[in-house]
């Protein structure tokens, strides 16, 4: 060894001593619940079967996307973007339909979410309530509880302990085998959510949850999320295992367009002052946001919190040391039926990283690269936080950061010295460019990066993770990198790093080569081998490179790639299932836990899994275009199939195959018929002379279980769900014997946000009432035209309601009814009120696969007659576009059918789409049975109502019903199309439909 080399080794083993990384100390003591070692915790991670693991995680509810083959899908894709754990609401509302009944079965049932989940190897985060939020009616809670329930709910009462433990119960039957203590998926269980009330004095109620799940044989770790920062249920009565907080910082709304809320600092200091001794865990950080009625639309969310957000918000998370991440939405889906709160309409696409047609958009391909570069590093799961850069930049003990417009976090872990340095704008909404200069203390001296251009640039709402001393693959060895790691590891015999950086900046990596190869020949990219770096080599690629993947070295036993950031994202990394004696049993299908083996494919739209048997390599996944086919695996791999078809591949040695990738005729051959054919029938017999009511529900009751009383009235109380009908449209008929001098009627009614009542006096339209408040009260005097009333015979007030669901927070227990009533002149009361919402109420509505929130209580739907099979035949012809045969206020139903032929192996997604005029009119959309849709056409936003497949059925006969509801004595046009969103060859498999037909009622 020359003397150079001695001195420079004593230079880095007293940088070593100075940085502490020799001498530290062993691992905190790992923590458990004393019922179960499996799943473990230290101050840092997580441990699953005595491994560290960083759980980055997104929501999916599986009630929102009511296909289970689709369930699939979604998860496919949640594993193909890198993610290793979901997390999935289970909607108690939907599950428990009434007092005694319990009915997990078809959509609803849990075994094939387990089933799937285990199937692509992702952990599942279960989180049961009863309360869940969600944007959901009631946030979750069985809306028959909210009026059935004595006193307030989630407090520690008789009547709601008696109510919500029969659902937890099975909740827990379910999820013992499915534990994974039990080779299941099952990591973490959640007790209820995001607690408002004190826990000061509301504790218990936590508790018994707690005692519920224990001592019927849940063992992993039970889990709270904080609504922000009010350090509840950490420590005390209630407590669960693992404290958690959510957090929404650039707001709950899809407003503003792009413009952004200042990031929060303060989370790293909230954390070890609340809860140093546990993994810190965001079990909901923003992934988007739903929209409100007359709200901007998602495209504006997508604006507001896209992939620049993930960028900039997500490592701000990593650089406050978050080891448990989970973003809602990943996938929103739909609020199809009455699933959504009032403040909602029918899309939850929430901006989120999968469309809610299922299509993927530049947000999955920021989370993909984030939850590879996780995937890949080890050292990244267990950090000590240095510190943040102070107005100087010099407040990170080793660290100096040169830019006055830049921040940055310095993450280290304490055993192998790897140091992740965070950086962003200073002003992290800045659409400006700036760079800075960093110095950093490393394991082989202090170092200055970038070591071979100027500085490093922020390029706007841009975050970068600058490492040093990191190692990939069994031998790899990076001393420092300005660009970021999308990729790292073994792959067959080669140590494999796959960085990324965008083109219009300049970016280096300094490494030690190994083995004899090739360097890139391109004249954007230079070599300098140092010395004083232990003879590394620093590889420099300067700004202005083509947006294509660059090889920088390329040998035997290494491969270094570099790609701009949109190339980076078209290669897929699927985990290949190699059992080895490390694998653990049950986990086989799991990255991490029962395989490390994968291949790099780059060019198709989605590779949803990849097998290798023998010298061929098996790839399925999704086509949009015809694409270049790249494959970087084992040199023992000579032969690609696509979705069990040959590919033809140039093999170019070490392991690198070519080929191509043709999208066949059959996706651009997806075609929608016109929606033709209406037939039509009108559907508000209620207000029709002699209409008979006497089977319909007598409203007398005097005292009520929900929160808010009676505004005023005589006593009696007219809310909905005190008469089983807790959702949808609800009708009231106020009855009198008039005298002829009565003149009004004056009636406060509520439905929640965006609700509408129309009123008649008799057969005659009186007027339409409605409220975007959040009260959700409407109240008006009701006039009385002339020569409306008759007198001396039974007169009849009607009120059609529009439910909009009920509140969450704290006031799930919401008024949606007539809250007061009073009659002005003649007899000046009301002598019976009857109401009808849809048949057979939460006890004994018909459709039982569709279940308790699809119907209403419009005539039709009490008839079925937007079900399959219902015979229209004797109906009128007429248009959906022509509205109602009069120009004036009313209820109609519009019911057609069309076929689909979509070919095998191609997923379409469709849409139908309403016309988008300002017009005073509601239209519940039926696809085979099912309301996927409301439009509300004087508020909006949406006139774009996606369908999946099962529900819609791509090869037969389907059927589409709207029921109108024209809200004043004008004529309205909609129209109504079917159109395709896009089309992808491939998909998860055969979908099967569950579209039970019309029976007579």
């Amino acid at each position: 060894m020359s003397l150079s080399l001695s001195l420079h080794w004593v230079f880095t083993v007293l940088c070593a001593v100075f940085l502490g990384l020799l001498t530290h100390a062993a691992d905190p003591p790992r923590k458990s619940n004393n019922l179960t070692d499996v799943v473990q915790w230290d101050n840092y991670t997580l441990f699953l079967h005595g491994q560290r693991m960083f759980l980055y995680s997104g929501e999916f509810h599986t009630f929102r996307l009511p296909v289970v083959d689709l369930w699939l899908d979604i998860f496919q894709k949640m594993v193909a973007a890198g993610l290793n754990g979901v997390s999935i609401y289970i909607h108690w509302g939907l599950t428990n339909p009434a007092p005694g009944v319990l009915d997990f079965n078809d959509w609803r049932a849990l075994k094939p979410i387990y089933d799937a989940a285990k199937l692509v190897g992702i952990f599942t985060v279960l989180r049961p309530g009863p309360y869940i939020n969600a944007e959901t009616t009631a946030g979750g809670l069985a809306l028959w509880s909210t009026s059935l329930v004595e006193g307030e709910v989630r407090q520690n009462t008789t009547s709601w302990n008696a109510a919500y433990q029969p659902y937890v119960s099975a909740i827990i039957d379910s999820a013992k085998p499915n534990q994974v203590t039990e080779g299941g998926p099952i990591l973490l269980v959640q007790v209820d959510n995001e607690y408002s009330q004190t826990p000061e004095l509301n504790a218990e109620y936590f508790a018994d949850l707690e005692k519920q799940y224990r001592e019927n044989g849940v063992v992993v770790p039970l889990t709270y999320n904080d609504p922000g920062e009010k350090a509840g249920f950490i420590n005390g009565t209630g407590a669960p295992d693992l404290y958690g907080l959510d957090d929404y910082p650039n707001e709950f709304n899809c407003t503003n367009g792009s413009s952004w809320n200042p990031i929060h600092t303060n989370y790293h200091q909230y954390h070890i002052t609340n809860e140093p001794d546990r993994p810190f865990y965001m079990p909901e950080f923003q992934g988007g946001s739903h929209d409100y009625w007359g709200g901007p639309g998602y495209d504006a969310c997508r604006a507001r919190v896209g992939p620049d957000f993930e960028d900039v918000f997500y490592k701000n998370n990593w650089a406050a040391n978050v080891k448990m991440h989970s973003v809602y939405m990943f996938y929103g889906g739909t609020s199809w039926g009455a699933i959504n709160y009032p403040g909602a309409y029918t899309s939850y696409d929430y901006g989120a990283a999968i469309k809610e047609t299922r299509l993927l958009w530049e947000k999955y391909d920021e989370m993909k690269r984030q939850a590879l570069f996780i995937r890949s590093s080890p050292q990244f799961r267990k950090t000590d936080w240095i510190g943040d850069n102070n107005a100087t930049g010099t407040g990170i003990p080793g660290v100096t950061v040169n830019g006055t417009g830049t921040f940055a976090t310095f993450l280290r872990n304490p055993d192998s010295g790897t140091g992740f340095l965070i950086a962003r704008q200073l002003n992290s909404s800045s659409l400006a460019r700036t760079d800075f200069r960093v110095s950093v203390d490393t394991l082989h001296g202090r170092l200055s990066l970038p070591q071979s251009f100027d500085a490093i640039e922020l390029n706007g709402r841009q975050s970068k993770v600058i490492i040093t001393d990191y190692s990939f693959g069994a031998n790899g060895s990076v001393l420092s990198t300005t660009a970021t790691v999308f990729f790292a590891g073994t792959i067959g015999s080669r140590d494999v790093l796959f960085l990324t950086g965008d083109a219009d900046q300049s970016h280096e990596v300094s490494l030690m080569l190994s083995g004899i190869g090739s360097r890139s020949d391109y004249s954007h990219v230079k070599y300098t081998t140092s010395h004083a770096l232990r003879d590394a080599t620093t590889i420099t690629v300067r700004s202005g490179f083509k947006p294509e993947l660059i090889t920088l070295w390329d040998s035997d036993e290494q491969l270094v790639l570099l790609s701009d950031p949109v190339t980076a994202a078209s290669f897929w990394s699927p985990a290949i299932r190699e059992e080895t004696e490390n694998t653990i049993p049950g986990l086989e299908t799991f990255w991490q836990f029962g395989t490390n083996t994968t291949v790099l494919v780059g060019g198709p739209y989605l590779v949803r899994n990849a097998t290798i048997n023998g010298s061929t390599l098996s790839l399925y996944g999704d086509l949009n275009a015809t694409v270049p086919l790249t494959v970087i695996g084992s040199p023992s791999v000579t032969h690609v199939t696509w979705n069990g078809k040959a590919v033809s591949v140039k093999n170019e040695g070490r392991g690198v195959l070519r080929g191509q990738l043709t999208l066949s005729s059959k996706v651009k051959e997806v075609k929608v018929p016109k929606l033709t054919g209406w037939k039509y029938a009108e559907s508000l017999p209620e207000i029709q002379a002699g209409f008979n009511d006497s089977d319909w529900i007598v409203a007398d009751h005097t005292t009520t279980n929900i929160t808010v009383q009676m505004a005023y009235g005589d006593g009696r109380v007219l809310y909905g769900c005190d008469y089983g009908f807790c959702e949808n449209n609800i009708l009231w008929r106020g009855h009198f014997n008039a005298t002829g001098e009565e003149t009004a009627a004056n009636l406060s009614i509520n439905g929640g946000t965006g609700h509408a009542a129309s009123v008649w006096i008799n057969d005659v339209f009186i007027d339409t009432i409605s409220s975007l408040t959040a009260v959700g009260d409407a109240n008006a005097t009701f006039s009385f035209p002339e020569g409306s009333v008759i007198p001396g015979q039974d007169n009849v007030i009607t009120v059609l309601q529009d439910h909009m669901g009920n509140n969450e927070g704290t006031d799930q227990k919401s008024e949606r009814g007539i809250r007061g009533f009073e009659l002005y002149g003649g007899v000046g009361n009301f002598s019976t009120w009857k109401v009808q919402g849809k048949l057979g109420g939460y006890t004994g509505f018909p459709d039982r696969v569709r279940g308790v929130l699809n119907e209403g209580g419009l005539y039709g739907e009490r008839q079925g007659w937007y079900l399959p099979g219902f015979d229209t035949s004797n109906w009128t012809t007429r248009a959906l576009s022509e509205g109602l045969p009069e120009p004036k206020a009313g209820v109609g139903f519009f019911v057609t059918t069309f076929e689909l032929r979509v070919s095998r192996g191609v997923d379409a997604m469709m849409s139908f789409h309403f016309s988008e005029e300002n017009a005073p009119y509601r239209a519940l959309l039926f696809v085979n049975g099912w309301k996927f849709g409301k439009r509300v056409a004087n508020i909006g936003p949406q006139t774009r109502f996606p369908v999946p497949p099962g529900i819609l059925d791509y090869n037969g006969s389907n059927t589409v019903a709207v029921a109108l509801w024209v809200m004043q004595d004008e004529e309205v046009h909609p129209a109504l199309e079917l159109v395709v969103d896009g089309a992808v060859e491939g998909g998860v498999g055969p979908i099967s439909t569950n579209n039970p037909a019309w029976s007579p009622r």
